[in-house]
């Protein structure tokens, strides 16, 4: 489903992502995972054709990633960004539906999907019409889930989609996820700081540091045979996570 193939990324003499290839294949959960300013949501950014990189090249399904086939490659991939992204003056109907209105989809289909999503993200249908200030959190959350999943794309990123959430809000949410994209067998690319969660939702982990993916595989991988001390120090700097599947 997507392809990195020696793309780096700098801005200002500053090396965001050093040059690093990638093959994530369709149907899996992957995580970006390591400290700030590792270059976790550059790589998503760069997937998406937000930025473009320095060098190297991007593919989706096959499909070269340039600034000519940026657009429509977009609609094939949703994007939850850090703290959701929601317009404040649109309700949560509005902020759901706005690539579908965008595109001029019937407004039956539009509902039907609406309602579909609403199900399938455990969001309380009779809040459809509530502006985002009037929303929990973990509403606000699921909102953006279903704007990025409304136009069924095949691909899923998600930027630290559960950051600002409290412990018991982000452990609900987190199963929803998992259940969501075990359901929905899309291909899926998370980035996250915390281990965790990491383990919980991806199939297989990319531990990150200054640009570069120092270790690719499962977190029992990790344990097992870390390939550099920061591994070990990262993991060990958690002091708490779950391997559960």
């Amino acid at each position: 489903m997507v392809e990195l193939d020696n793309v780096a990324k700098s801005y200002a003499g500053h090396t965001a992502v050093r040059p690093l290839s990638l093959t994530l294949e369709t149907g899996k959960t992957f995580v970006l995972i390591g400290p700030s300013g590792c270059g976790k949501s550059t790589i998503l950014r760069l997937i998406v054709g937000l930025i473009q990189s320095d060098s190297g090249s991007v593919s989706i399904a096959g499909k070269r990633l340039t600034r000519e086939s940026a657009i429509m490659l977009r609609r094939r991939i949703g994007y939850v960004i850090q703290e959701g992204g929601l317009f404040p003056h649109l309700t949560a109907e509005g902020n759901a539906a706005l690539m579908a209105r965008y595109l001029k989809w019937d407004e039956k289909k539009v509902r039907e999907r609406l309602l579909q999503l609403a199900e399938l993200t455990h969001f309380p249908a009779e809040r459809l019409d509530r502006y985002p200030a009037q929303l929990s959190g973990g509403q606000r959350q699921r909102v953006s889930l279903m704007r990025a999943l409304m136009l069924d794309p095949d691909l899923l990123l998600l930027d630290e989609p559960l950051g600002a959430l409290d412990p018991m809000i982000r452990a609900e949410l987190q199963r929803d996820l998992r259940d969501i994209f075990r359901s929905l067998k899309k291909t899926v690319i998370i980035v996250t700081h915390d281990l965790g969660e990491a383990a919980y939702l991806g199939d297989r982990l990319f531990l990150m540091r200054g640009g570069e993916i120092v270790q690719r595989g499962t977190l029992a991988e990790f344990l097992a045979s870390p390939a550099d001390p920061f591994v070990t120090d990262f993991i060990s700097a958690q002091r708490s996570f779950e391997g559960d599947s």
